[in-house]
């Protein structure tokens, strides 16, 4: 595979072309979009430092894909301790949620990416934090989840969400809404002291996916 850099007119696009159709699926698990040269991003033209943006982007997108298959193991250790050692004493509000929520717990679970919940300001400070290692821009997701966006790879891939909608509940109850904010746990993991969502909560979320091996990790625990 090859990720190629396109612009036209206001929009440039990363594109993952040559790709083995094996990582067709997972590509677009990855919210990329076929199209005929491949399958790509699209971001506003005049978006700070989206050239550099793209030179990690395109170092990185073979190993991203290959975690994401399954192919290569996934760092998910050594991303959260690299993460975490960059954010001493930074002002940034986030916590963990997600399969390696569960994992810092001890539960035999090895996630595919590190998932973090931040507030509105966070998400753009966490774009200068992990600046260097940035694979998308912090974007605009308003209509979506939350508000903002964003992706980094560092040893794994880095995803956090910024200002979740505050009726994300509503119609049913996430492990990373208010609801699991408002009842976040801390446990300690490598000397750190880590924000997660609470247990049932992710049981619940679990059970909806049909995790059945997760499901029995998350009810040992809760004994």
């Amino acid at each position: 595979m090859k990720a190629l850099l396109r612009t036209e007119g206001t929009h440039t696009s990363f594109i993952i072309a040559d790709l083995d159709p094996a990582y067709s699926e997972v590509v677009q698990a990855l919210e990329f979009d076929e199209i005929e040269a491949g399958f790509a991003k699209t971001y506003p033209a005049n978006t700070p430092h989206l050239a550099s943006i793209f030179e990690q982007f395109s170092r990185c997108a073979e190993e991203m894909i290959l975690q994401a298959a399954g192919v290569h193991p996934v760092p998910w250790e050594e991303a959260l301790l690299a993460f975490l050692q960059r954010n001493e004493r930074q002002d940034v509000s986030w916590w963990l949620v997600g399969s390696a929520a569960l994992a810092v717990r001890g539960l035999t679970i090895v996630p595919h990416d590190i998932d973090l919940c931040v507030d509105d300001a966070s998400a753009q400070t966490l774009g200068v934090l992990l600046g260097d290692c940035l694979i998308e821009p912090v974007q605009d997701a308003r209509g979506w989840i939350c508000n903002w966006f964003g992706r980094a790879f560092l040893h794994a891939r880095i995803e956090w969400v910024g200002g979740v909608d505050e009726h994300l509940d509503e119609d049913e109850v996430t492990d990373y809404g208010p609801i699991a904010a408002s009842r976040k746990e801390t446990i300690t993991w490598h000397g750190y002291e880590i924000q997660v969502p609470p247990l049932d909560l992710q049981l619940q979320v679990s059970e909806r996916r049909s995790l059945t091996s997760r499901v029995e990790q998350i009810k040992r625990a809760l004994l």
